[in-house]
């Protein structure tokens, strides 16, 4: 099992910056897959960017790709999604979740862990 937090979330004027953080604890990271997922009102939970085990291969959806990093740490056993340029469009509640397969996706319904989610609110 593993336990996923996020934090860092808030409430940004448009073109500002935050930095989004996943805690794991129960295991390591260092196998798995992990995404950021968001979800706004009245929408389905979509893919916002993934990493696979090792750093090497990410991905970004096409509406956040040039603003947004995903990034790990995993001595830490941490994922970071550094977000900056960031537009109205972007409100949503931030979802990190984890893939206990070497194989990357971008599909909610792969991901066998998450966590609780972080607000992230951009006033215009």
């Amino acid at each position: 099992q593993v336990q996923l937090v996020e934090s860092g979330g808030g409430l940004v004027q448009a073109g500002g910056s935050l930095r989004l953080s996943c805690a794991a604890s129960g295991r390591s990271l260092s196998s798995l897959t992990m995404g950021w997922f968001r979800q706004a009102p009245g929408k389905e939970r979509e893919f916002v960017s993934i990493i696979n085990w090792s750093g090497g291969n990410t991905r970004y959806a096409d509406s956040v790709k040039a603003r947004f990093t995903i990034s790990r740490d995993n001595a830490k056993n941490t994922v970071y999604l550094q977000m900056t340029s960031l537009k109205p469009e972007d409100t949503a509640v931030y979802y990190c979740a984890a893939r206990s397969r070497f194989v990357v996706s971008v599909t909610p319904g792969d991901y066998d862990f998450w966590g609780q989610g972080t607000q992230v609110t951009v006033s215009s």
